[in-house]
């Protein structure tokens, strides 16, 4: 039980790290656009990001593939850039008009790139156990639910917001994917100076 809560702890650790902010910040623009009657589709979305990261934690630790972390982390400040600026261009647009297989495909391969950008590290710590696809899934049900929690603030947030402060949904989701865009900008051009 104690390896469990290692993994299950790290997989917490990751997401709701506020000095690794990064996939806090891809959580909340990939979930500003919805709220409570969207409970399936923001749990579908969550769950694509989660197996792609998880996904690319297994093809690096199982060296299936190796990449220049260099690229990994321009790559995810760019999956929150192109994120955030899709809520901006679509943020008056129905929900229901979204093309859901586009937006599945890229949240999951948003996860692989999310998922690379950590596997150096989960690397090192499994290193020297046996087993490493067990401490994977006790990572990856740690993540999930870290996940859950932002995911249900983000949402809660825009409950409040819409619902009793009577912000407009665009507004929102133009003001919270601004913010957001306002953040990554500078990671982004320190990513690019970096390789």
């Amino acid at each position: 039980m104690s390896q469990f809560w290692l993994y299950f702890k790290l997989g917490l650790e990751h997401v709701l790290d506020w000095q690794a902010y990064d996939h806090m910040l891809f959580l909340i623009v990939l979930v500003v656009g919805y709220g409570f009657s969207s409970w399936k589709r923001i749990l579908w979305l969550v769950t694509l990001f989660t197996i792609g990261h998880t996904l690319a934690l297994f093809l690096s630790v199982y060296e299936i593939v190796k990449v220049d972390e260099d690229w990994v982390e321009l790559l995810i400040p760019v999956t929150i850039l192109l994120t955030a600026l899709f809520n901006i261009f679509n943020a008056g647009k129905n929900e229901r008009n979204k093309n859901l297989n586009l937006l599945h495909f890229t949240t999951l391969f948003f996860g692989l790139i999310h998922g690379l950008g950590f596997s150096s590290y989960f690397k090192m710590i499994t290193a020297a156990g046996e087993s490493k696809l067990l401490p994977l899934l006790e990572f990856a049900l740690g993540i999930e639910t870290a996940q859950v929690i932002v995911v249900l603030m983000v949402v809660i947030a825009g409950f409040i917001l819409q619902n009793v402060l009577h912000v407009s949904r665009r507004d929102w989701i133009l003001v919270t994917s601004s913010i957001v865009l306002g953040i990554i900008l500078p990671i982004l051009r320190d990513s690019f100076a970096a390789i």
